[in-house]
This record gives structure tokens, C-alpha cells and sequence, in this order.
């Protein structure tokens, strides 16, 4: 829910700023079904079947990255997405290092005031000896503040590279844009985006 919020505070920030989010309908996808995989395999793991094999489970959420990778590759042509590619790349590699699951430091847990799960496929929790620990859940918004929750660096990439995706495909002044795309030349393609998806 933090990266919903984050991602839902990046959108408002669009038309404070003069751009037009309906610009964004003119936006072509390019091979958007790779991003519909990576979120269905993150939603049945997560949610819909937490329970079951843990290493079927951590191959699940490993492979959602690829799969975002893949789009984010297929879409490198828009303008702050190398940024999205580096969050979600530093992400992968933490979660493929440890098992498929994001390692999260004991401190930014307890101060988030996140419980242990006993049970079930957690897609980020505190490992023993963790690899590129570093690259982990080891940030946090501390409770009793809304949504407390942990994140990590790829996290911070991934808000602020969607931040400049949106506002440069907007044409907003943030992006240092004089026009916005939907008026720029006609017949022009453009490759497009939408993406932590666990995040």
C-alpha cells in the first residue's frame, strides 16, 4: 500500500505542475501483457495463494521480475524509464540473491511496527544472513505514522523514476517541457509505460 500511495501522490503532482494527464492516452505500450504477467503471478503468490510450496513461491516472485524487466526493456525509449529499470533491477537482484523473498533488516521492521508472518509466502522478511543486504527492505516509515511500512532503495528509484516518466510523457513544467506531447508532430509513435509491484 506505501507504493500505491507514493505512486498515487506522483500522479496528483501532474497537473499541479501544468501537465495533462490525458496525454497519457495517446501513449503507445509496447508489449504491455508482460507487465499483466508479472502483476498476476505477484497477486496469486501474495494474495490469492500464500500457502503452498515456498520454493515454487520464491521462483514465482523471481520470475514477476523478469517479466517487469522485460517491459521496462520494451519501453526504454520514454524518457525517465532507465530510472524505473534501475529501481526494479536493484530489487531483482536482492530478492533473487535471498531466495525470492526481499531481505528486510530487523530494525526497519520493528520500527515500522510490521509483526512477523508465521505462515504463508512473505514476499519481503527478515533473513538470516542476508546477501546484498544492503539492497533490502531497509528503509522504513516508522509507526504510528499512515501506512508505516519498510522499502528499499529500489523502491525510492522506482517512485522517482514513474515521477519523471509521468511528468515528462505530460508535459508538465517540472519536465522542462514548452509543449506537450499530444501536441507535438503528428504521426510521431511513441513507446510507452505504466509499472514494485509486490510493489
Amino acid at each position: 500500500m506505501l507504493l500505491v500511495a507514493c505512486f498515487a501522490a506522483v500522479v496528483a503532482t501532474v497537473p499541479l505542475a501544468g501537465g495533462r494527464l490525458g496525454a497519457l492516452s495517446s501513449v503507445t505500450i509496447a508489449r504491455g501483457w508482460t507487465l499483466s504477467v508479472a502483476l498476476g503471478l505477484q497477486a496469486v503468490i501474495m494474495w490469492l495463494l500464500p500457502e503452498g510450496a515456498p520454493a515454487l513461491h520464491a521462483l514465482g516472485h523471481v520470475a514477476s521480475y523478469g517479466f517487469v524487466i522485460a517491459f521496462l526493456a520494451a519501453n526504454r525509449a520514454i524518457p525517465g524509464l532507465w530510472i524505473v529499470a534501475l529501481g526494479t533491477a536493484l530489487n531483482a537482484a536482492a530478492i533473487a540473491a535471498n531466495g525470492g523473498v526481499m531481505p528486510a533488516a530487523p530494525a526497519a521492521v520493528k520500527a515500522a511496527g510490521l509483526a512477523q508472518r508465521g505462515g504463508g509466502f512473505a514476499n519481503s522478511a527478515v533473513v538470516k544472513d542476508p546477501e546484498l543486504a544492503w539492497l533490502g527492505d531497509v528503509f522504513a516509515v516508522p509507526a504510528p505514522l499512515p501506512l508505516a511500512n519498510v522499502f528499499s532503495v529500489g523502491d525510492v528509484l522506482i517512485v522517482a523514476g514513474v515521477a519523471v516518466v509521468l511528468h515528462a510523457l505530460c508535459g508538465s513544467r517540472l519536465a522542462g517541457r514548452s509543449r506537450r506531447p499530444a501536441e507535438e508532430g503528428a504521426g510521431s509513435r511513441r513507446d510507452g509505460f505504466l509499472t514494485r509491484t509486490g510493489g
